[in-house]
Order: structure tokens, then C-alpha cells, then sequence
């Protein structure tokens, strides 16, 4: 389905709320270094592979921010943002811009705001998420399925129909668990913990998902509490 780019299907949604993000985009330190000014040549949208498969253009992203349209800029947080691969590609453009730095503050603004789409769009991601920061170590092939990652095409289908194969090849230490290529020392992992605590992460995660939020803050209270540290996530 086309993107409706007339922000018509956020009517209900008011105005001073969509100044109120778009705000929150440009008080962003890295804001400035990531918009300049769009010569309108087309370069970024020529180099992005999301623009090949989806109706995206890093194009309207940057021109909707510099024009400073609110209106657009809520459909494109909500309905665009979430269709970049994040390689940049677009960072050749002749007049400095990068496109997919934008989208990176939309993104974290979207996050942080708890908007629908941004819960809809990482809700596959919730056992990678829990896995990373859990073991501090990569997801195990028993997470690649199908239902849950639906955006990446056939290809998890190949994982997920094979997984004997996967574990031979990548043999975790069980089924379930992820201890392949390295084990992240304690030292490490207290800190990582610290880290997410003191910068908001755990937070950005509450308002996205609670569950997966309330199972991470016991696994992390109680490695805090073992180390020494008396940290409290609420």
C-alpha cells in the first residue's frame, strides 16, 4: 500500500503532539551534523536498498525535516522510518546529509515515546533483545523463526525449517542458550548493566515492553546486587 504522505490518517493526533516529536528530533546534539540541506539530486535514494523493496525514500525523510513539515514528519515517524536497513548508503549524498542519522534520532524518539508503531515494529525483537543483554553473547538459530521476524523473508524460513543443521554448525552449549563464539566476563557484563541503568536504557524498554523489561531488571538486580552494587530500576 502506497504511504499516504497527506497525514490524514493521523488527523486525531494533535498538532502541538506532532511539533512536540518533531522537537524532540532537532534538540538532538547530532541533529545539525546529520542535516544540511537537500539539493533534491536523488543520490541517496539511488544507493538505498530499502528503496528498492519498499515505498521508502530517504529523500522525503530529509526534505520533510528541513521543511520542518510536522504533519508528514508524524506519518513518516510512524509509517517510514521503520523500512531502513541502517547501512547508510545513503551517507554519499553531495551535500552532507545522511538521511539514515534522521531516522536514527526518529527512531530513538519513537522508542522513547512508546509510539504504537515502534512497539508493533521491535516486537520480533524481544527475545534477541533479551539474549543480548542477558548473556552479553549472540542469538542462538532456535530464535530465528518465522513468526517472529515475518519482515526478513524466505531466507528465516531456510533457518528455522534446518535448525539440526544450524546447531552442528553452531553448536550452543544447549538448545536454548548462547555460549558459542565467546563468554563475556562478569567484569564486562556489570558494567554493560550499569551502563543501560545510568543512560536510560531500561527505561526506553519499559515503555516499550513491560514484560521484557521486568524479566531483564530481576536478571540484572541480582547480578548488580552480587557484584555490590545497590541499584534499583524503579
Amino acid at each position: 500500500m502506497p504511504l499516504d504522505l497527506t497525514g490524514r490518517q493521523y488527523a486525531d493526533v494533535p498538532y502541538e503532539e506532532k511539533e512536540r516529536l518533531f522537537e524532540e528530533v532537532k534538540k538532538d546534539l547530532r541533529y545539525e551534523e546529520y542535516l544540511y540541506g537537500c539539493y533534491e539530486c536523488g543520490i541517496c535514494v539511488a544507493a538505498c536498498p530499502s528503496a528498492r523493496f519498499y515505498d521508502f525514500s530517504p529523500r522525503k525523510i530529509a526534505q520533510c525535516v528541513a521543511r520542518e513539515d510536522a504533519d508528514l514528519f508524524y506519518t513518516l515517524l510512524n509509517d517510514s522510518v521503520w523500512d531502513c536497513s541502517q547501512c547508510f548508503s545513503c551517507d554519499r549524498c553531495p551535500r552532507k546529509n545522511s538521511p539514515g542519522g534522521v531516522i536514527t534520532l526518529m527512531r530513538e524518539v519513537a522508542v522513547k515515546n512508546g509510539l504504537a508503531s515502534a512497539q508493533e515494529a521491535l516486537e520480533g525483537y524481544g527475545r534477541v533483545v533479551y539474549k543480548i543483554m542477558a548473556t552479553g553473547t549472540q542469538v542462538s538459530p532456535d530464535m530465528l523463526q518465522a513468526n517472529a521476524f515475518p519482515d526478513w523473508g524466505p531466507h528465516v524460513n531456510d533457518i528455522s525449517d534446518n535448525l539440526d543443521e544450524w546447531r552442528r554448525a553452531i553448536p550452543p552449549e544447549t538448545l536454548h542458550t548462547t555460549e558459542t563464539s565467546w563468554k563475556v566476563d562478569d567484569k564486562t557484563i556489570t558494567e554493560l548493566y550499569l551502563i543501560w541503568h545510568m543512560t536510560g536504557v531500561m527505561d526506553m524498554i519499559r515503555e516499550i515492553d513491560e514484560g521484557l523489561f521486568m524479566i531483564l531488571q530481576d536478571v540484572m538486580e541480582e547480578k548488580l546486587e552480587d557484584e555490590g552494587y545497590d541499584v534499583s530500576f524503579d
